[in-house]
């Protein structure tokens, strides 16, 4: 018997509409980075891209446990000498929270071409409206 291997013609893209709110934001992400990843069909292949679009909506409504708004940092450097920038969550969630659950999904998606492309797929919005109702997204079951 042979192994499957899904060719790109064949995949079956749909979109997944997940709501952000009241979710841990690492239980959040490590759902959003399976789907998109394509884990969670069944032609799952570790060196193709299978998986779904993935919209998230009320990026600002994410929970945190413990005191992590205040002591998680963020960091950044412009390879400039001198350059190293630091935010807090806190502060980033109240000026740019989408940019919060883009960080996290990043980091669990492969570091390689194919991550690249897996994260063009994510679409991440702050509200709870966005402007992708042409593709009628599935809503996913809330990971609790």
């Amino acid at each position: 018997m042979k192994t499957y291997q899904p060719k790109t013609g064949e995949i079956a893209r749909r979109w997944v509409l997940v709501d952000a709110g009241g979710q841990n934001l690492g239980r959040l992400a490590s759902r959003v980075a399976m789907i998109l990843r394509g884990k969670t069909k069944p032609a799952f292949a570790p060196h193709a891209d299978v998986g779904d679009f993935v919209v998230v909506i009320n990026a600002e409504k994410v929970a945190f446990t413990g005191k992590k708004a205040q002591q998680k940092m963020y960091y950044h450097h412009s390879q400039y000498p001198g350059g190293l920038r630091e935010d807090a969550l806190g502060k980033l969630m109240k000026e740019k929270p989408e940019r919060v659950v883009e960080k996290a999904v990043r980091g669990m998606l492969p570091k390689t071409k194919l991550g690249n492309a897996l994260f063009g797929k994510l679409k991440v919005y702050a509200g709870g409206t966005h402007p992708h109702a042409a593709q009628r997204p599935v809503a996913d079951a809330p990971v609790r």
